[in-house]
């Protein structure tokens, strides 16, 4: 997944923050207020958003144990400073359980800002965005202190990000606690050494459970992995109950790319706009225009886009108008319905790309916007 990642935002030059399921989070408010998405989001984070929640009612956290870029960096740093001697301290039980805490009234701040601002306020210090934002001009200095303080933490800790400050570990909570699959230890066979414990890197008392139903469990199967006993028989992994079905770990990657898949192929599938403006009453037969934008970027523009087909001087465009827009990095796609009674397409151009007098504000309004028909 981290392989996908950095090959479609730096190679392809991707959108990969129109696939953060995080991004659904943030943007749900403004969404169901304004009927469009902050920033650059799009109705493709609600189809991430909401098939990795069906998917944790599965398999538990499994984006987290295997698909999260954070988690995968994190993970590499501990491993890798372990084997060059770096001690990792235990953290307290009691300690563990209050750092836990922390990322529940984090996500409540993001999200209140959030709604507050109607703009992506956490950006500014999102580790993940400073990975895949390809470090442009809205990546903040905060991004990469946060990111710095991940990287010296996993040093020393497995997952610290991860197990005690991820705002989206925080909304994957209620859902992860009803998941299907878990761990399941097996006492008679059990020879009580511990090493699952030990293995687990969010810190679950494995060894002490019958079945592990801590909303925080990964389904990393790390635990399994470190076992002594073979053949899964004092450790294994699949529905809950008395029932001796294990599942193969095929199972989660299964549904993990099952649900990822659903997301991709919903988002071309059911194109939804992220923006969306309407103007008069839709007459008996319309127009439709559809346009590549340069500089449609985000809702802002998107609405500065509005702005220019609603003017009011000689290029106005009369009659119904209905915009529909999906902005993206570097340019986005538009959607112009009009009434061709009394517009033609290139009246709908013009209108975009001519400058025009605001009599309002005394000044002229120059277009960002270059225009390529579909």
């Amino acid at each position: 997944f981290l392989a996908v990642v950095l090959v479609g935002v730096f190679l392809l030059r991707g959108h990969a923050e129109g696939f953060c399921p995080f991004g659904g989070v943030e943007g749900l408010y403004t969404w169901l207020r304004d009927g469009a998405m902050p920033c650059s989001l799009g109705m493709s984070n609600f189809y991430i958003l909401g098939a990795l929640l069906a998917v944790t009612l599965v398999v538990r956290r499994a984006f987290c144990g295997f698909a999260c870029p954070i988690g995968t960096i994190s993970e590499w740093l501990r491993r890798g400073a372990a084997r060059l001697g770096l001690p990792g301290p235990r953290v307290p039980e009691r300690l563990d359980r209050a750092l836990r805490l922390l990322k529940y009234p984090l996500l409540a701040v993001i999200l209140w800002l959030t709604w507050r601002a109607g703009e992506l306020v956490f950006r500014g210090f999102d580790p993940c965005y400073a990975l895949i934002g390809r470090h442009g001009e809205d990546i903040t200095f905060w991004a990469y202190v946060v990111s710095g303080g991940i990287v010296v933490g996993s040093l020393f800790v497995m997952m610290p990000f991860c197990r005690w400050l991820c705002p989206l570990a925080a909304v994957f909570h209620p859902f992860s606690r009803f998941g299907y699959a878990r761990i399941r230890r097996d006492a008679g066979a059990c020879v009580d050494c511990g090493r699952c414990a030990e293995a687990c890197p969010t810190a679950i008392p494995v060894d002490r459970e019958g079945e592990v139903r801590a909303a925080r469990c990964i389904a990393c199967l790390e635990c399994i992995d470190a076992c002594p006993v073979p053949e899964g028989r004092a450790l294994s992994w699949g529905p809950p109950g008395p029932s001796r079905r294990r599942w193969s770990p095929a199972v989660l990657i299964a549904v993990l790319l099952a649900g990822v898949g659903a997301a991709v192929t919903a988002t071309y599938a059911f194109p939804a706009p992220s923006y969306a403006s309407e103007r008069g009453e839709r007459p008996p037969v319309t127009a439709t225009l559809d346009l590549e934008v340069g500089d449609l970027t985000c809702r802002g523009r998107a609405t500065l886009f509005t702005y220019f087909l609603e003017r009011d001087d000689f290029l106005a465009i009369s009659g119904y108008l209905r915009v529909e827009a999906w902005p993206a990095p570097g340019g986005g796609r538009a959607r112009i319905a009009f009434d061709p009674s009394v517009a033609r397409p290139e009246d709908v151009r013009r209108a975009i790309t001519e400058p025009f007098f605001d009599a309002q504000l005394g000044l002229w309004q120059h277009s960002p916007f270059e225009l390529a028909e579909n």
